[in-house]
């Protein structure tokens, strides 16, 4: 009996911990969404109603969250005075991690990420009954650009020194006038990337989301690479015979409803012999119920987000964010490729790459 209560008050202590994280994870959502965090990393250490001047925000509301995150670690406090006195500063380690767009370290739009599932959980509930889904579309853009933030510093920081590393694939890019196929490139930071670490090459970006195709061309003028990069709002399934010479796929295959027509459509886009180069998920090769942090964290992408998402539009292959390599294989040659090996890519994120030939 004692070891069934012990056994108890550890799960207890656990879902307390969660419930404790998830209250972190909203606040951080809403420090990020109402600029508090930028004004505090930009503007200085503040008192409530100073940060809620700069903000246009209400001063009773900035004070309890202020207070929240000095409760929770996340910003210091000097504890002197009466509370409307209190000055609240945020640390540069954190200032980074929550505001630097940058940085590696960047997670703040893991926040907007999971945040924007909140107003859809009941469509989610919805569909995990009836096998329908949920989009990118009606998730919004808190988390299509989550997705696009939190993806961003690793194209820019370490896409093309990765590329470098894998000599077939780099003399592949390296060649003047190189035609380079993005698909599913949301909001064009990976097409970015390419661009600019190979600056002889033309990239084409296509993505089915209008609003991120929007921001590619925004994002593609202002970083001066509108001169190299095309964007269209395509279907990858629908791709016409094109002579690429090499194709790209960032973390978008386990979205696809129909993987498998997307990947003979590029195949053919493509010129003979040419490879696709796949980004995904790095899990485990096979499921097992004591997985690493990556497998939990990328249950709950696949819970929430990426399986409603290629299931919002049937007839499904349902793959879901925990795309093992068997999966990507099979998904390969039933396309019309021959060989997937995984590339010597490695510390790049939660991320595997592979090439199809």
């Amino acid at each position: 009996m004692e070891a069934e209560r012990d056994t108890a008050a550890a799960v207890a202590d656990r879902v307390l911990q969660a419930v404790l994280g998830t209250v972190d994870l909203l606040s951080i959502f809403a420090g990020d969404r109402l600029g508090w965090y930028r004004s505090l990393a930009h503007d200085g250490p503040a008192t409530a109603a100073q940060l809620a001047d700069r903000t246009a925000t209400h001063p009773r509301y900035t004070r309890e969250w202020l207070e929240q995150q000095a409760v929770t670690g996340l910003l210091v406090v000097d504890r002197d005075g009466p509370a409307e006195d209190r000055v609240f500063a945020l640390p540069p380690a954190v200032a980074e991690v929550l505001t630097d767009e940058h940085s590696l370290n960047y997670l703040a739009p893991f926040a907007r990420l999971f945040g924007a599932t909140g107003p859809a959980l009941p469509r989610l509930f919805e569909a995990y009954r009836s096998g329908g889904g949920v989009s990118w579309d009606e998730l919004g853009d808190n988390a299509r650009e989550g997705q696009a933030q939190g993806n961003r510093p690793w194209y820019q920081h370490r896409l093309g020194a990765a590329l470098a590393g894998v000599p077939e694939v780099d003399a592949v890019l390296r060649a003047r006038g190189a035609r380079i196929l993005d698909i599913g490139c949301g909001a064009g930071w990976s097409s970015i990337a390419l661009a600019e670490a190979y600056p002889r090459a033309h990239v084409r970006g296509v993505d089915i989301d209008t609003p991120s195709i929007r921001a590619a061309r925004h994002n593609a003028e202002t970083t001066g690479v509108a001169d190299r990069t095309q964007f269209t709002v395509a279907d990858a399934a629908r791709l016409p015979e094109s002579g690429f010479d090499i194709a790209f796929a960032f973390e978008c295959v386990h979205d696809m409803p129909r993987p498998v027509d997307v990947l003979g459509a590029v195949r053919r886009a493509l010129r003979p012999g040419a490879p696709l180069v796949v980004m995904d998920e790095a899990v485990a090769a096979e499921f097992a119920p004591d997985g690493d942090d990556v497998e939990r964290l990328m249950y709950g992408f696949s819970l929430f987000v990426c399986l409603p998402d290629g299931m919002s539009s049937p007839p499904s292959a349902g793959t879901g964010t925990v795309m093992r390599q068997r999966t990507l294989r099979d998904y390969a040659l039933a396309a019309g490729f021959t060989s997937v090996e995984v590339l010597p890519i490695d510390g790049f994120g939660f991320w595997r790459f592979y090439r199809l030939g």
